[in-house]
Formats: structure tokens, sequence, C-alpha cells
């Protein structure tokens, strides 16, 4: 990676702005930061060349020199101040925001220890129905369990909740990292960014600072829900610290159906059509979501071919109307005749004359051109 240039480092183009160039250091730098690559030398390596080539390409002065006259022309200039108006000041300040869910940001305001909940009051259950329960919409009841802040020790997990200062950040609620030049803040992993821990673990709740609890709650699915989609219960999360409760959220996995296939809010479903049928052009009774449906088939239905009833697929969750219906034709054929059937369709081909042999006139004159080349 050290011989390609600056510009491939970060993989912008040579006229690629400002705005382009930070956006493409800011994801180098996540992918190849050394927090997120414990033990990999590469990606260390990887990460220092992504910072050098930001340092020159952020600053207009080093990159007119580097443009001109490549990382030679840099050395024993103004590439090595740090006072270029892209350089340090603004890679600071770039990884104080990239980096601010590692305990980032040092400088900014540290919420009060007694305070900070110790999990998420919001929360997610799954739930998995059928096919029919998602298109025409149901009534379920699900059983989950939820968090609940410990009265006795208020939340903190300590006996009494009693706090002491944490030994490993010594209050700070970071531990600090060095990188060649550079410095990252961590968030503490023994105190969670707090800054205390406890002096005696709560006996009530073990030191979790919560209890768990179980509740039912029946939830209307609305027709035309989909696998992915989520429904807000609200006032049925966790509990925390203040007595304030969170959201529920319900995704759903909606299971396949034997004969229906869903995509979006359109339904597909394979009808086997024998092939007099689709010469012919009868028309067949299909089943749909509704009920029965008419399908008239084409004299000479093509095998694969589709046929779209509008407006008899799945209700749209969001109200928005109705997709389509479409069935697909899969000819199929005897794989058998007897004498009788045999004599049967010979005489049925002969009936339409040169009509049913369209391949002498296109093969004749093929066969033709090659004999030519044999002469």
């Amino acid at each position: 990676m050290e011989n390609l240039s600056y510009y491939e480092i970060l993989e912008v183009s040579k006229t690629a702005d400002k705005a382009s160039i930070k956006k493409a250091y800011r994801d180098m730098a996540k992918k190849y930061h050394p927090d997120k690559n414990a033990g990999d030398a590469d990606a260390e390596h990887k990460f220092k060349l992504c910072n050098e080539a930001y340092q020159c390409l952020s600053d207009e002065q080093q990159r007119s020199i580097y443009d001109r006259y490549g990382k030679e022309g840099l050395q024993g200039r103004s590439g090595g101040s740090r006072r270029s108006s892209g350089g340090f000041d603004d890679l600071g300040s770039m990884f104080e925001d990239m980096f601010s869910g590692f305990g980032g940001g040092g400088s900014r305001r540290r919420q009060n220890p007694a305070d900070m909940e110790k999990y998420p009051l919001d929360m997610n259950v799954d739930m998995s129905i059928s096919f029919n329960e998602a298109v025409f919409g149901c009534e379920k009841e699900i059983e989950f369990s939820y968090k609940n802040s410990c009265t006795d020790c208020k939340g903190t997990g300590a006996k009494d909740g009693k706090l002491s200062t944490c030994k490993q950040c010594k209050g700070q609620g970071q531990v600090y990292m060095k990188q060649g030049f550079m410095t990252f803040s961590q968030t503490c992993p023994l105190c969670q960014g707090t800054g205390s821990s406890a002096a005696e673990p709560c006996g009530t709740c073990r030191g979790n600072g919560y209890k768990e609890l179980k509740e039912k709650v029946t939830i209307k699915v609305p027709a035309g829900i989909d696998s992915d989609n989520r429904l807000r219960v609200s006032g049925k999360g966790n509990i925390g610290k203040r007595g304030t409760r969170g959201d529920l959220y319900v995704t759903f996995n909606v299971k396949q159906d034997k004969h229906f296939i869903r995509n979006g809010n359109d339904v597909y479903i394979e009808i086997p059509v024998f092939f007099t049928q689709a010469i012919t052009g009868e028309t067949i009774n299909i089943p749909s979501l509704t009920g029965e449906l008419e399908l008239k088939l084409d004299v000479g239905t093509k095998d694969k071919q589709h046929f779209t009833f509008r407006g008899e697929g799945v209700e749209d969750v969001h109200g928005h109307g109705k997709g389509d219906f479409v069935a697909q034709v899969n000819l199929t054929y005897p794989k058998k005749l007897n004498d009788k059937q045999k004599e049967l369709i010979k005489e049925l081909q002969e009936s339409f004359g040169i009509e049913s042999k369209p391949h002498e006139g296109v093969l004749d004159s093929a066969i033709d051109k090659m004999k030519n080349w044999f002469k």
C-alpha cells in the first residue's frame, strides 16, 4: 500500500474536492482503526498511511506541492508544519466525532454516574408469523422479559447506592492509548465511562443495577406486515432509574407459503398448465388470496408467461392500496404416449400443413449453404 499514491490510498481521484477527501478518509480510518482491529499489524500500518495521505491532501499548499513534485517535494518544505489549515487541528476534531462511540470527545461534559442508565430503555423482540397472518393481519400475544431498575441501589449496582472512583480510569471515564504520534481515548471497560464503580455490590440485584421481569402483551398486527418490519408498542420497554419506561419494538419474520410467493405487495403463484390447454386457450380457475380467479389463457400461451390481476395482491401496510396478483404459467407435457395418442398428434400436426414445419425453410437454406463450403 505504501507504493500507492496518496490519492490511491484514500481511493479518490486527483480532482476530488476537500469534502470527498475528508469523507474517504473517515471511511478508511474507521475501517483500519486499531480499536477495531486489535493485534492486526497490517491494519495498523494502513491506518498510519491513511493519516499520512489525509494530512497532505487536506492542506491546499501541501497538496499543490505533492501534485507537482510527489512525496520528495514535501521533504524539507512546509509540509511538515502542524499549523496547516487542513492538518492536525482538522484531524483532531474529526477523530472526536468519528470515535465518540469509543469514549472520544474528552472535552465534553460527562453525565453524572448516578443518572446514567445501565441499559437502553427501548428494547426489541423478534416474532415469527405465518404468511396468511401477515397478509390479513391478526392479534398475537407475546411474552417478554424487561429490565426494571433496582430500587435498593437506585440502579447503580452498588450497595446502598454508594459509588467509589474507578480504579482503572481514576474517575476519568476514559482510558488512553497511543498510536504513533496520536493519542486516542476509549471508554473505560470497567466503569463503562461513568468514572465510578461500586464500592460493594448490591445484594438485591447482585451488582447488575436491575431486575428482570416477565410480562405479556397482546398486539394487533396490521395487514400487509412483512419480514423486517417493526411495530412499536409504546411504554412496554425497560424501566429506568427515574421510573421512565421505554418502548417495545417487535421485529417480524414472515414464514414462506407453500404456493404463494410474496415480493413486496405483489404475490406470485405458479400454475401448471397442460400443453393442450395452452394451445386452445382454455379458461381455468386458479386460487388467489381471497378465493378463486378465472384465468383466460391466450391461444398458444407460452411457458413462463405472466397473467396479472391488478389489485389482488397484499394490502400495503401503510395504507397505499394493494399490490398485484401474478400467475405464472408452467407448461407441462405428457411423459408417455400410447399408439392412439401418437396417431392423433400426427393427424393434428398434418392438419396444419406447412405451418407445422416452420424449421424446414430455415434449415434447408442453412444446409445448402453448408454444402457449398465443401465444393
